[in-house]
């Protein structure tokens, strides 16, 4: 897969109420490398306006994800089958503790991309807040085959 890519990130949130979970979504530009077995991306997204933008790192591999931002919010997520790991989320309002459960993971790899599906247990200050899913899809950029 080439260097420059376009990468599709959608998350959902499954909480205990009626209203319907809408997922968020972005497609973004950004960069593809594959350095000792694992899969990584990097891209920058605008979180608030005339912020300065947030750098998001992704790793992917067949022994889990890590999904690391660095700018308006700081946080290092890592979802491994089997265990509960634990970080902070650092927001310019505040900080919370996370806890972040794997309950499944797909990976999926061609020569034209990358797909990674995440499903986990979310929890905040301890308490569990939702069931979530997070997929991330890669393909080279200029590929007629990109479908959202």
């Amino acid at each position: 897969m080439d260097k420059n890519v376009l990468i599709h990130v959608r998350g959902l949130q499954m909480m205990n109420t009626e209203d319907d979970q809408e997922p968020i979504e972005l497609v973004v530009p950004g960069k593809y490398y594959f350095r000792n077995g694992s899969h990584y991306l990097r891209y920058e997204e605008i979180l608030d306006e005339g912020s300065e933008p947030t750098v998001n790192y992704i790793k992917m591999s067949s022994r889990g994800m890590e999904v690391r931002k660095q700018g308006l919010v700081n946080v290092h997520m890592v979802f491994e089958p089997g265990k509960k790991n634990m970080t902070y989320y650092t927001t310019p309002y505040g900080t919370l503790q996370m806890g972040i459960a794997a309950t499944g993971m797909d990976l999926r790899e061609t020569k034209d991309g990358i797909n990674m599906t995440v499903d986990y247990s979310l929890d905040m200050n301890e308490e569990h807040v939702a069931d979530c899913s997070l997929s991330v899809k890669a393909q080279a950029a200029d590929s007629p085959e990109f479908v959202l």
